[in-house]
């Protein structure tokens, strides 16, 4: 809704319906958990790309809670593959505690370099998908895809049998992920408190 494909969530009002990722306010979710597992956590840089739709209202959900926290943020563009390692030097050269890395597919695409910068400059960091997990990533937190993909079977067999798009609710997840790799905090020397632990439902050890 706030990119405008949408009237709104209830009444889609086009030719397009579906389900939101809910992308926006789980930037907020994500520093708060970077602030249980780092309770000294004062700067925070944000690996996002300007060019995707949402960004700006990602930004905007991700500054109330860094206010609310009393954390800065330092926004890094990330437009292309070849921005990811001057991002990680700022981020270094700025001072951040952490990287928050919201979801874009520059990113996806070389998780692998952005796990290695992260584990390299020891910055701990958060991401959305569990694709970064996978390549040796710390921290997960977002919407689980898999749920969505099944989801949206049922929208594809609605329209198929005569529904219109704009009469169907773009329905919000219900299932999220809060993955946690042990394996990748020993690399970099950090602690993660038990009572965030308990809190994931997986722990890569």
């Amino acid at each position: 809704m706030g990119t405008g494909f949408v009237a709104s969530l209830a009444r889609p009002g086009g030719n397009i319906s579906g389900l939101s990722t809910l992308a926006p306010e789980i930037s907020g979710k994500q520093l708060e958990l970077l602030k249980e597992i780092l309770p000294k956590l004062s700067r925070v840089a944000v690996l996002g790309t300007t060019t995707n739709p949402g960004n700006a209202q990602t930004i905007k959900e991700t500054e109330l809670a860094a206010r609310a926290l009393g954390v800065q943020l330092q926004y890094l563009d990330v437009l292309e593959s070849k921005d990811i390692e001057p991002a990680f030097r700022a981020a270094s050269k700025g001072r951040a505690d952490a990287v928050l890395a919201l979801g874009n597919s520059v990113l996806l695409l070389q998780r692998t370099q952005v796990v290695e910068l992260a584990g390299k400059n020891r910055l701990p960091t958060i991401y959305s998908q569990r694709e970064f997990l996978e390549a040796g990533g710390l921290m997960t937190y977002g919407t689980n895809f898999a749920d969505l993909w099944r989801r949206a079977a049922t929208y594809v067999d609605k329209i198929l049998k005569g529904a219109k798009p704009a009469d169907l609710p773009v329905e919000q997840p219900t299932k999220f992920e809060f993955i946690i790799n042990l394996k990748a905090a020993k690399q970099i020397g950090l602690t993660i408190p038990p009572n965030v632990l308990v809190r994931a439902d997986r722990v890569i050890r």
